[in-house]
C-alpha cells in the first residue's frame, strides 16, 4: 500500500452528525487510524436517507469513509473503561461534545491528559469557554445566523433572511480543524507534548466573515461602516444572458481592459473614471455591476462563453447539481468514483481533492456498519473474549447483527 502522511497516526473520534467526522474523514483519507467511537443508537446522521439499509444513509457515507466504528456506552463503566483504555496509546482525541458534556462523561481535558499525557485533546463546539455563550449547544444554521449571513442577504437582495443551502459552518470549521490538528500534530512529534485545542465554530466563522467584511471598522478610529462594497453589490450574482445564466468576474485591471476590447469599446474604458483602478472600481461597484448585468442580457450564454474564454476572462457556467455530477472536467480528472461498498452494493464518492507527488492520500476503508469494528479494536487494546463476550451481553458494545 502507498504510504500517506499521517500513516502511524491513531485518532479517537468521539464525533457525530457533519462537522466533526468531516475533519476526521479528511485525517483518515490522510492516512490516520481513525477509531469512531459511536454510542449503541450510532451516529444520528446514519438515518438520514436516502438509504439502502438502515444506518447507512448517504450523508454518513460521504463523511465517515477511512474510519472503523466500535460502539461503547460511555454511560456504563465497561464503555467508560474501555474508552480509556483506548486513550492510552492515541495520538488524537476528536471531540463535537460541549466541553461541560465532556465533563460529565468523565472525559475531560484534565482526566484524559493523565491518562495520555502526549494526547491532543481536540474539541469541535459552538463557543470559546471564556464567554456567557460557553455552554450553549451550536448547529450550522445557528452560526450562519449569528456572523450576519441571513442579515446581509435580505439587506442586499430585499428578500426575507435565508441560510446558505450548504452546511458551510461545518465544513468550513472541520477544514480549519484539520490544519490545526497537523500542526499540533507536528509539535507533538518534535517534542513529545500533548495540549487542548479548542476550536470554537463562533469564532472561527466571525474570523472567516469578518475577513472581507471588517471594512472602515478595521481602523481605529472607524474610517467607514463594515462590509466590502463588492460582495455587497445587488447584482454580484449569475447574470442573465438572452438565454440562460452565466457566471464571470472581471476583477483586475488587466480583465476590465481586455473585456472592453473584446466587445470593441476599450476607450469607454479608459474614458470612464470609475476603471481608473481597483479603488475607483470598489468604490462604483454597484453601477458597474449593474451595467455588465444589463450587457450580458444581450447574447446567449453560449456567445458570452467564447468572448470571454478567448479574453482569458475567469467565467464558468452556473451549473445545477445534476450538472456538476456529469461536469466534463470532473469526469476527466476522475473527481467521482465509484466503488463497492460490502452492505451498500455500488456507490459514487469523491476523490480526495488534492494530488501529491509522493505520499498521495486516498480513502482507507468504507464507510463502517455500526460497531463494524468493535471486536478488533477492543482485541487490539488487550481485551480478551470473556470481557468482550460480556461486554456485548451487557450492551456496553455492539457489533453488527
Amino acid at each position: 500500500m502507498t504510504a500517506k502522511p499521517l500513516d502511524g497516526v491513531r485518532i479517537v473520534d468521539l464525533s457525530n452528525l457533519l462537522m466533526a467526522p468531516y475533519a476526521t474523514q479528511i485525517l483518515g483519507d490522510l492516512g490516520a487510524d481513525i477509531v469512531k467511537v459511536e454510542a449503541p443508537d450510532g451516529d444520528p446522521v446514519r438515518g438520514i436517507g436516502p438509504l439502502r439499509n438502515p444506518g447507512m444513509g448517504h450523508i454518513f457515507l460521504s463523511v465517515n469513509r477511512s474510519k472503523r466504528s466500535i460502539v461503547l456506552d460511555l454511560k456504563q463503566p465497561d464503555g467508560l473503561a474501555a474508552m480509556k483504555a483506548l486513550l492510552k496509546d492515541a495520538d488524537v482525541l476528536l471531540y463535537n461534545r460541549r466541553p461541560v458534556v465532556m465533563e460529565r462523561l468523565g472525559l475531560g481535558y484534565r482526566t484524559v491528559a493523565d491518562i495520555n499525557p502526549r494526547i491532543i485533546y481536540a474539541g469541535l463546539f459552538g463557543y470559546g469557554q471564556d464567554g456567557p455563550y460557553a455552554d450553549r449547544p451550536a448547529f450550522d444554521d445557528l452560526i450562519q445566523g449569528a456572523i450576519g449571513i441571513p442579515r446581509v442577504t435580505m439587506e442586499v437582495y430585499g428578500q426575507e433572511p435565508t441560510y446558505v443551502p450548504a452546511a458551510i459552518v461545518d465544513r468550513g470549521v472541520a477544514l480549519w480543524a484539520v490544519g490545526q490538528i497537523n500542526a499540533a500534530l507536528f509539535h507533538q512529534s518534535r517534542t513529545g507534548e500533548g495540549q487542548r485545542i479548542d476550536i470554537p465554530m463562533f469564532e472561527m466563522m466571525t474570523s472567516f466573515m469578518l475577513g472581507e467584511h471588517l471594512g472602515g471598522m478595521a481602523f481605529e478610529p472607524p474610517l467607514g461602516p463594515p462590509g466590502y462594497k463588492r460582495l455587497f453589490a445587488p447584482d454580484r450574482r449569475p447574470y442573465a444572458t438572452s438565454d440562460g445564466h452565466i457566471c464571470v468576474l472581471i476583477y483586475t485591471d488587466r480583465q476590465w481592459r481586455s473585456f472592453f476590447r473584446a466587445i470593441g469599446r476599450e476607450a469607454e474604458h479608459d474614458a470612464d473614471p470609475r476603471f481608473a483602478g481597483m479603488t475607483a472600481r470598489n468604490e462604483n461597484i454597484a453601477s458597474i455591476y449593474a451595467d455588465l448585468a444589463a450587457l450580458l442580457k444581450t447574447r446567449t450564454t453560449a456567445a458570452w462563453q467564447k468572448v470571454l474564454d478567448d479574453a482569458d476572462i475567469p467565467v464558468m457556467p452556473m451549473n445545477s447539481l445534476d450538472d456538476l455530477l456529469a461536469d466534463p472536467h470532473l469526469a476527466a480528472t476522475g473527481f467521482f468514483q465509484v466503488s463497492e461498498h460490502p452492505s451498500e452494493g455500488t456507490i459514487r464518492d469523491m476523490a480526495v481533492p488534492s494530488t501529491w507527488s509522493a505520499t498521495q492520500p486516498a480513502p482507507t476503508r468504507h464507510a463502517p456498519r455500526l460497531g463494524e469494528h468493535s471486536v478488533e479494536i477492543l482485541n487490539e487494546i488487550g481485551y480478551d473474549e470473556e470481557t468482550i463476550n460480556r461486554m456485548l451481553a451487557s450492551g456496553a458494545t455492539a457489533r453488527p447483527a
